[in-house]
């Protein structure tokens, strides 16, 4: 059953369909052990399985969903093992006995004096054993679905991270363009010989452009009034550049103060349309900037240079990425062959779905590990509980006069033992978190060497 604030009849229906079909499967599993095949056989089989299954796994599963309400396996699951294991141990062994009792001396009409003599005894170890196995792989089932979770969350804002960061540096590898750049020398190196005071005021202006690509690429919003000012200078930049064959219309004022959009957004579109467009005296390329509907609209006339080639679109799409990690407003694109539009939303926050969290100082990377290896000792430990009690049941079986099986149980028990304390972070001989400690020991001993050089 999956763990949720209320059990459900899906919850309950799911249960007891799982319950049903292990029952078949133990049924027909002791059935060809048994090789017996009469209707009485596989109907006392049967039941015996279904008083198991429904009895234990269902009832764990119940359990199990109660448990997890409590403690949740991320956050809590030092506290969630530990009460799984003590809820386990409580209800299965009494549990255990009392279907045996019903099934070895109600049903079965033997002495309730043997009940704990002789092999009676190993059968009870063999039934509890294999119910612990049923038990692990229901907690363990719990576990995983609860990991996946906590797994695609944690994915969601490291994917929110690097695609944020790769945004920022695709935004900022386009804005020092080397086409631009080189562009922009050669104007400056014309204007120097022709024009000094002009050639002044561009390297100004290119220099106020580059300033405020260096301050606004850590940022995820800046006002709006933030970016058209910069647009307007790096507009008049490129009016230094094209001289006439470049108009735009930027406003002065805006609607609101406090909105905002994503940093550089603007000069990417600028620097697309003159990239895209013929910008001649005869074919002027025409900008305008506006507010419409909550939205920032950049508009510019069409006339396509024809040795450009197919565009890429990378510059829309580094835009569009960065809107579609901080809002669920999109990025509009229209184009009609004569006019292309960007409608850019206007934010006042970023909303729910922006996670403000710096995995790099985040404890994500050692739960990961953490949560592998308690997947392994899960697992470890379920194929315990399931193929230690065949062995016993198998010895018991065909060679009962000598416990073959204590060796293996023993063994593997020691290593699943070694198993839970690694996973634990404990170690007999060094204690409870010695990696941590002597990491930390050998750092600050690194810190204290180089203080002293």
């Amino acid at each position: 059953m999956s763990s949720s604030k209320n059990i459900s009849k899906k919850d309950i229906k799911g249960g007891v369909v799982v319950s049903f079909k292990i029952t078949l499967i133990f049924t027909i599993l002791f059935v060809i052990i048994n090789q017996n095949f009469t209707i009485r056989s596989i109907g006392y089989t049967f039941l015996i399985s279904a008083m198991y299954s429904f009895g234990l796994g269902f009832a764990q599963g119940v359990i199990n969903d109660l448990l997890s309400k409590k403690w949740d396996w991320i956050n809590h699951t030092n506290l969630r093992v530990w009460a799984g294991i003590i809820a386990t141990v409580f209800y299965t062994v009494p549990i255990v006995l009392a279907i045996n009792y019903f099934t070895y001396i109600v049903i079965s009409d033997n002495d309730p004096a043997t009940f704990f003599k002789g092999n009676f005894i190993w059968y009870h170890l063999f039934y509890i054993i294999l119910s612990f196995g049923v038990s692990a792989f229901l907690h363990a089932r719990s576990f995983m679905i609860e990991w996946k979770k906590s797994v695609k969350k944690e994915s969601t804002k490291q994917e929110f991270v690097a695609k944020t960061e790769t945004a920022k540096f695709e935004s900022l590898k386009n804005q020092i363009d080397p086409h631009f750049l080189f562009n922009s020398l050669n104007v400056l190196t014309s204007l120097i010989g022709e024009n000094p005071n002009q050639a002044e005021k561009f390297t100004t202006k290119l220099s106020k452009v580059y300033r405020y690509v260096l301050e606004q690429r850590n940022k995820d919003l800046v006002p709006i009034i933030e970016e058209l000012n910069f647009a307007r200078t790096y507009m008049q930049l490129l009016r230094m550049r094209f001289e006439d064959a470049v108009e735009f219309n930027i406003p002065e004022t805006v609607s609101n103060s406090e909105l905002k959009i994503v940093p550089l957004s603007l000069q990417l579109l600028l620097e697309n349309a003159v990239k895209h467009n013929v910008v001649s005296t005869s074919k002027p390329l025409v900008i305008n900037i506006y507010e419409a509907d909550n939205y920032l609209i950049i508009e510019n006339n069409i006339n396509p240079k024809e040795a450009i080639g197919k565009s890429t679109k990378v510059g829309l799409q580094n835009i569009a990425d960065r809107y579609g990690l901080i809002t669920n407003r999109g990025v509009k694109i229209e184009n009609n062959n004569k006019t292309f539009k960007v409608s850019l939303p206007l934010l006042y926050k970023i909303t729910d779905i922006m996670y403000q969290d710096n995995l790099e100082n985040s404890k994500y990377v050692k739960a990961v590990e953490r949560v592998e290896k308690l997947k392994e000792f899960y697992q470890n430990l379920a194929s315990y509980c399931i193929i230690i009690p065949f062995l016993i049941f198998i010895n018991l079986r065909f060679s009962p006069q000598f416990y073959w099986f204590w060796f293996p149980a023993f063994g593997w028990g020691i290593g699943l033992f070694f198993h839970f304390l690694e996973v634990n972070n404990y170690n007999i001989f060094l204690g409870r978190n010695w990696e941590e400690r002597k990491i930390k020991e050998l750092m600050d001993k690194e810190n204290r060497q180089k203080r002293l050089r």
